[in-house]
């Protein structure tokens, strides 16, 4: 069955190696880069797990870019196809980070945004967002965001998804949200934020298919099943990894094509909706 992966990244060697990832690498035994990884790779992890579109994010934070835009561009034009580009953006400059999302949609031919809050440990309620969701209801294009604990060695209060991914929703109910990272341990919380809010969904990302909540597992069986998206949350996890134990959460065949393709398919405007 085709696979569309959510979240996920082809990393540069600052993204893999910063700090902050310390914990990453102690938890899955990743090994820091000592060069930069070939697209090749990634895109032979994606074939072997059926993924045919991997959304490839860039990664922007205080420091500056640890994948940029243009470096996603890059990584897009040699993956043969497998590859689409979600774009990311220096926050704290609300004026040039709409004008580099309107050039990473309009002439990068970017699908989405993407923004981690823990990474500038800001809320998505912050001032500092609302400019940029206006700019993507106007190009028509999801907001990707991290919800739950942090992985990463940060804060994680950002990722809950009562008040604020409640909040951006009210203020912009025409805004497509995407919560990637399941929202445990609020989890239920974020099912809740997902029934009320239309255009709220979630993403599986960072958690392989046996360790999914079982209010999460349910909600998926029954009534979310056009609410939640795969992810894998490439490199730390492989899409086969993450869809190993797949069979065993007793999803129908129209749910499981849903869950993996169909559902991201129809929120990233990829074409042949579900």
């Amino acid at each position: 069955m085709p696979v569309v992966d959510a979240w996920m990244q082809h990393p540069t060697v600052r993204h893999a190696n910063h700090e902050m990832f310390e914990s990453l690498r102690r938890w899955t035994g990743m090994e820091r880069l000592r060069e930069p990884l070939p697209v090749e790779v990634t895109v032979a992890a994606l074939a072997a797990a059926d993924v045919e579109i991997g959304l490839a994010a860039a990664w922007y934070g205080p420091e500056g870019p640890l994948v940029s835009n243009d470096e996603v561009a890059g990584f897009v034009a040699g993956s043969r196809g497998r590859l689409r580009g979600v774009a990311g953006v220096d926050l704290a400059k609300p004026v040039t980070a709409v004008r580099e999302l309107r050039r990473a949609v309009e002439e990068l031919g970017f699908v989405a945004l993407r923004i981690v809050p823990w990474l500038w440990q800001l809320p998505p309620t912050d001032r500092l967002y609302y400019p940029l969701y206006a700019a993507c209801v106007e190009l028509g294009v999801p907001f990707c965001t991290q919800v739950g604990h942090t992985g990463p060695l940060r804060p994680s209060e950002t990722g809950r998804p009562i008040p604020y991914i409640d909040q951006v929703a009210l203020d912009f109910p025409e805004l497509t949200v995407v919560c990637g990272h399941i929202g445990y341990p609020w989890t239920t919380e974020m099912i809740a934020v997902a029934d009320k809010h239309a255009n709220v969904y979630i993403d599986t990302s960072a958690y392989t298919a046996r360790r999914y909540p079982p209010e999460l597992v349910g909600y998926l069986r029954g009534r979310g099943r056009r609410k939640v998206l795969f992810g894998s949350n490439y490199p730390m996890i492989t899409p086969s990894r993450a869809l190993e134990h797949l069979g065993e959460l007793g999803l129908d065949e129209e749910t499981t094509d849903l869950f993996l393709a169909g559902n991201a398919r129809r929120v990233f405007r990829l074409g042949d909706h579900s």
